[in-house]
This record gives structure tokens, C-alpha cells and sequence, in this order.
């Protein structure tokens, strides 16, 4: 590989690996505030990888001049991947925040946010219910 073509994507290479840590984050770890995190770090890979894209070589602000002559040889960039990114920030802090809030809640009901410990939680928990219904059916659930 070319030094020059690494270093002249180095915006890609970097979202890249943002992202494979992103979703590395997500399956590897058991803490339910980790797991947010890595959500976190993949979205902003994708941010940056939308802005990346929308970057035109050259380019200037699609603002019209105030005479309306508009010189078809200059070179704009597209301003909808920044206004889409915008929006994407502002969905992604209120996912974050009710992520966390759900978090707070989970470990207020269980004690605990490691996501092995509310298995067994929930293991035991249809247990004791087929126990308790179960054979009060007979047998049957």
C-alpha cells in the first residue's frame, strides 16, 4: 500500500477502527453502561464517516451571491450529510439518556447491571413462578 494513500484516508481508517471498538464494546462486555458507551463510540464513527463523505475537495458554502449569478464552474459542497448528522446528534443523546435512565431503573429494581447476574435473576425468578404455578397445575404450565 501506498504511505500516500493511507495517510490521504486517514479520516476512513480512523472510522474504522471507532467503529470496530464501537461494536467490540457492544457483544464483548457485560455492564449495561459499557454496552451504551460502545453504542456511543459506533454512532460517532458513523458521524464522522457521514461528515467525511460530505466533505467536497475544494469546495465552498451552497450560498446563492446576492445577485443570482451563480458561476457554474465553483465547486459547493453538500450541506444535507452536516444537517442529517444534526439531527442524528440530537436523536442519539435522547437514546443515550433514556438508555441510562433504563439502567438506573434495572439496577434499582435488581441490584445489579452486569448482564450475567439479571440472567440468572430472570432464570431463577421463571423458576420459582413454574414452582409455584406449575404444580399447583398438576403439573402443567
Amino acid at each position: 500500500m501506498d504511505f500516500d494513500f493511507i495517510i490521504g484516508h486517514l479520516n476512513y481508517w480512523l472510522f474504522i477502527v471507532l467503529m470496530m471498538t464501537g461494536l467490540y464494546i457492544v457483544i464483548a462486555k457485560g455492564n449495561l453502561v459499557k454496552k451504551i458507551v460502545g453504542l456511543n463510540i459506533f454512532q460517532t464513527a458513523v458521524f464522522m464517516f457521514y461528515i467525511s463523505i460530505g466533505k467536497v475537495e475544494n469546495g465552498t458554502a451552497p450560498i446563492f451571491p446576492m445577485d443570482m449569478n451563480v458561476d457554474p464552474s465553483v465547486a459547493y459542497s453538500n450541506p444535507l450529510p452536516h444537517v442529517l448528522i444534526l439531527t442524528a446528534i440530537v436523536v442519539g443523546i435522547a437514546t443515550t439518556s433514556l438508555g441510562l435512565a433504563l439502567v438506573v431503573r434495572i439496577h434499582e429494581a435488581f441490584g445489579t447491571i452486569e448482564e450475567d447476574d439479571l440472567l440468572k435473576i430472570e432464570r431463577d425468578m421463571a423458576t420459582r413462578e413454574y414452582e409455584l404455578h406449575g404444580s399447583a397445575m398438576g403439573g402443567r404450565a
